[in-house]
């Protein structure tokens, strides 16, 4: 009777040992943080003022809130903007993803490929985001010389991005949300806005669009007086000047000249507050 009361016993706890073993391995990850990317593949070019983007997210999917780290290590040319992430997670149901914008940029000499940014948690999560190089675009005698290229101001308000006038979007009702610039000295002039061309250049038009929507006419808001300068052996050179206009879009023609950038100079908006563009687009002709 004792030997099969000792077997009982030793069944017993053999069982409740491997019951002990189920449980652990049943338990939910000890690293509950979900990784995510939107968009989950990048496209980028190496023009200054054409970066991309990405949102890196983590999600809390267990029970507690914690604190989480995030570390992004990119491949080959590709640069970010932030190379890590921290982030307090709640553990709210449902489930609530905590996003941050993690910005991409190459180089001008950047071989055109494939790519990719590792997404990784001290835990050991990990995610790749797949980063495509494309090659630059053309620039030849009738393309916009301006494109992408490097943008700076005299201010830009807080709301806006420098290199917002000089990313080929034209849509004064995307202003404000997706594109445009606006300087950030309310009724303090002049404001600049300047574009350094690749290299010396031949420059004879520029276009300048300013703010001209449905809900922002031109005559209301847009750039009323402004010249057009090209930098020529480092000194700013007048070519046109614009004097009380109501137009959303102007165009300033001169005798071709080499510069290795174009400069608008905003004097007054019809609004009398802020110097606001929407694109600077430079040509040869």
């Amino acid at each position: 009777m004792r030997r099969q009361l000792a077997v009982v016993l030793v069944s017993a706890t053999a069982l409740g040992l491997l019951t002990a073993v189920v449980s652990t391995a049943a338990r939910p990850d000890r690293d509950p943080v979900r990784l995510s990317a939107t968009p989950e593949r990048v496209e980028v070019v190496g023009l200054p003022c054409l970066p991309t983007a990405f949102q890196a997210g983590m999600t809390n999917a267990g029970s507690a809130d914690l604190y989480a780290d995030l570390e992004l290590t990119p491949s080959g040319p590709v640069t970010l903007d932030r190379r890590i992430v921290s982030s307090w997670l709640p553990a709210w149901d449902p489930d609530h993803t905590v996003n941050t914008r993690v910005g991409v940029t190459v180089p001008r000499d950047a071989a055109p490929g494939s790519y990719d940014v590792r997404l990784t948690t001290p835990e050991g999560k990990g995610l790749t985001v797949p980063v495509e190089v494309l090659p630059l675009p053309t620039k030849g005698a009738g393309d916009n010389q301006a494109l992408g290229e490097q943008a700076a101001a005299s201010s830009t308000h807080a709301n806006f991005e420098v290199c917002g006038a000089v990313d080929g979007n034209t849509d004064s009702e995307e202003w404000d949300t997706l594109t445009g610039w606006n300087d950030g000295t309310s009724r303090v002039f002049p404001d600049t806005y300047d574009v350094a061309l690749a290299g010396p250049t031949t420059v004879a038009r520029v276009e300048t669009w300013t703010l001209d929507s449905t809900r922002y006419p031109a005559a209301r808001y847009g750039l009323r007086d402004f010249d057009v300068q090209v930098r020529v052996g480092g000194a700013w050179q007048t070519v046109h000047e614009v004097r009380g206009s109501t137009a959303g879009r102007v165009t300033s023609t001169f005798a071709p000249v080499t510069a290795d950038a174009v400069r608008i100079v905003g004097l007054a908006s019809n609004s009398a507050d802020y110097s606001r563009l929407v694109e600077v687009q430079v040509f040869t002709g």
